[in-house]
C-alpha cells in the first residue's frame, strides 16, 4: 500500500515540478542557473522516497568553476537525488534527440543543458569542439557521467575519455562528485530509505603525464573515485545500520 501511495505522489510531483520547470525556464530560457534550481527542487522529492539527503561540497569546488563535473550514475532515481548536489553555473550534456520528448526534453533544452549528436566520431569531435566553446563563451561548468550509463548495481563501471577530453581542451579543472550506493537500497513499500550521502570532491588538475595518456588519466580518476564511493558506502552502511541489511560493495565497485 505504501508503494502504491509513493508511485502517486511521485506521479503528482513530477508533473507539478515539470509544469513549474517550464514556466520557469520560459521566463529566463537558457540561463546558467536553470539547472541549478530545477536540481534543487527534483531533490525534494527524496523526502516521498524515505531518503534523507547527506550534501558535502568542498570549498574549493565553487572557487575553480568553470570545471568539469564528472559523477557515478546509478539508476532513474539520480534526478531525486544527485541532482540536488549540482551547483551554480552548471548545465549538463544530453543527447539532441531528448529534445523531442514530450514535457521533459522541451525543459531540458530550455533548462541550457548542452544537446549533442553522437553518432559517430565526426560528430562527437564537434560536440567536444561545442561543448568547449559554451564552456568558455558562456562560462559554465558542465556536468558529465565517465561511465557513460546507468550501472544499476555493477559498481563503478569503466570511464570513457570523453570528459577528460573536453577537459583538457577548455583548460578547465575536473570535480569529481560521488554519491553513495543506492541500487537495492531504496524499497517503496519500506518506510525509511535511510541516508543517502553525496560529495563534490575538490578540484583536480590533470598533470602533464595525464594529459598525454587519457587512458591512464581514465583509470586515475577511476581508481580516485573507486575509493570515495567505498568510503562514503561504509559511512552510510553505519548510519543506516538499523533499517537497511548490510550489502558489500567490494566486489560489484571493483566490476
Amino acid at each position: 500500500m505504501l508503494a502504491v501511495i509513493r508511485v502517486i505522489l511521485l506521479g503528482i510531483f513530477v508533473i507539478f515540478a515539470s509544469v513549474f520547470g517550464i514556466l520557469f525556464c520560459l521566463v529566463r530560457p537558457f540561463h546558467s542557473n536553470n539547472v541549478y534550481w530545477l536540481g534543487k527542487t527534483y531533490s525534494k522529492a527524496a523526502k516521498i522516497l524515505g531518503i534523507k539527503l547527506v550534501f558535502r561540497t568542498h570549498p574549493d569546488a565553487y572557487k575553480a568553476q568553470p570545471a568539469v563535473f564528472i559523477a557515478n550514475h546509478q539508476n532513474s532515481y539520480d534526478i531525486f537525488t544527485l541532482c540536488g548536489s549540482v551547483l551554480p553555473n552548471t548545465v549538463t550534456i544530453g543527447k539532441k534527440s531528448l529534445k523531442w520528448v514530450p514535457f521533459f526534453g522541451q525543459l531540458y533544452w530550455l533548462s541550457g543543458n548542452i544537446l549533442i549528436d553522437r553518432e559517430n566520431r565526426k560528430k562527437a569531435m564537434a560536440a567536444l569542439k561545442t561543448s568547449k566553446e559554451i564552456i568558455q563563451k558562456r562560462k559554465v561548468s558542465v556536468w558529465m557521467f565517465p561511465e557513460g550509463t546507468r550501472s544499476y548495481g555493477r559498481g563503478l563501471l569503466p570511464f570513457k575519455r570523453g570528459a577528460f577530453q573536453l577537459a583538457l581542451a577548455a583548460d578547465v579543472p575536473i570535480v569529481p562528485v560521488l554519491m553513495s550506493t543506492t541500487c537495492n537500497k531504496i524499497k517503496l513499500n519500506r518506510w525509511s530509505n535511510g541516508t543517502v550521502i553525496i560529495e563534490v570532491m575538490a578540484p583536480t588538475y590533470m598533470s602533464d603525464e595525464q594529459k598525454k595518456n587519457l587512458k591512464q588519466t581514465c583509470e586515475d580518476y577511476h581508481s580516485l573515485m573507486l575509493d570515495k564511493l567505498k568510503q562514503l558506502d561504509a559511512e552510510a552502511d553505519q548510519l543506516n545500520a538499523h533499517i537497511l541489511p548490510q550489502t558489500n560493495h567490494s566486489e560489484g565497485a571493483s566490476k
